[in-house]
Formats: structure tokens, sequence, C-alpha cells
């Protein structure tokens, strides 16, 4: 992982084989979430993190859920904005590429994902007197885990977003909707 400061004041980092926490592709309303808003939290080795956090960046840490005192884990919020500058969205799946839209990102809230690789954009704000560094996803590459029957089968799907169940639009489709037009 590095942080590259560009020309304009943003900031930038790569993180290889990244580990997901709290999903929300979708933008569903939650607790925690109002609706529309797409994000996703993102792991961070403690000593990026602190790096980060250094830098501005809008790092937080998770106490430990257990009872063995484990140190917090740090994390970072990613948002997930189609608007101006729309993140670049691979989702891999035996070897065949779909780029994930607006329409149906939301496929990966609850696909099992064997690596991901992201570029996080980072945007830096001032309100009210308090400033900090927000993540953006730039670039992510989501690899499918595939178990052996999709590999014994691979053959007959026609693209890597079919293989995790259709067109992410509907509680019924089967994955043979052609792109939602039931």
């Amino acid at each position: 992982m590095s942080t590259v400061k560009n020309k304009r004041d943003k900031y930038e980092i790569r993180i290889d084989n990244a580990r997901l926490i709290f999903r929300n592709f979708s933008g569903a309303e939650g607790k925690y979430n109002p609706a529309g808003n797409r994000n996703f939290c993102v792991f961070l080795p403690t000593d990026v993190a602190e790096t980060m956090e250094k830098d501005g960046w809008n790092v937080r840490w998770l106490a430990s859920q257990k009872e063995d005192d484990e140190a917090p884990q740090a994390i970072i919020s990613v948002k997930v904005n189609f608007g101006n500058y729309p993140p670049n969205v691979i989702l891999v799946s035996d070897d065949k590429k779909s780029r994930l839209t607006e329409d149906n990102i939301n496929v990966l809230d609850f696909a099992e994902l064997e690596t991901v690789d992201l570029i996080l954009r980072g945007y830096s704000w001032e309100v009210s007197g308090k400033s900090g560094i927000k993540a953006y996803l730039k670039t992510g590459y989501f690899v499918l885990a595939i178990d052996e029957l999709a590999k014994k089968y691979s053959q007959s799907i026609d693209s890597a977003q079919e293989s995790v169940g259709g067109c992410g639009e509907c509680e019924v489709c089967d994955g043979h909707c052609g792109g939602g037009l039931h």
C-alpha cells in the first residue's frame, strides 16, 4: 500500500488483497446508512492506518469483539459514487470480466469474493473547522471465489455477473434474464 499525492491536492492509495467489511454497494437504508449511500469498509494494517491518519484520512478503529484483548483493528469507509467520476469496477469470474455499473453493482453485497484489489481516491474536505480526507472508490477488481461445480460448468456461463445470480435487479432472477429483461 502506498499513498500518493497528485497535482490537484488529491490522494490515491492502492490496496491489494483488500479485506472488506460492512458492504453496502446497493445503498440500502440501514441503522448506520441513509438510503442511496453506497459504501463499504476496508481493513487496514496498523502501520498503514497510522500513516493515513497522520495524512488526514478518516480512519476508524474497531474494538475487538472477542474477550482476549486483541488490539483494535483499523478500517476506512469507502464511498462508491457514480456522479461526476464513476468508479471503474470489474467483476472477475473464471477469467471472465464484467464491468459493473450503478445498476448492477449491488451483486457485490453478498458475493463470495476470493480477492479484491482497490485504488481509493481521497478528497480533502473541510466543514465547520474540521477537515480530513474522505475515501472514494476509483478502481476495484473483485474476483469471485469459484466453487467446484462452477468450474465444472464454466463453459455455459456467458459473463462473470451471471455467475453470482443474474441481473441483480430482482429476487427471482435465475441468471438467464439477459440483463434484467424479464
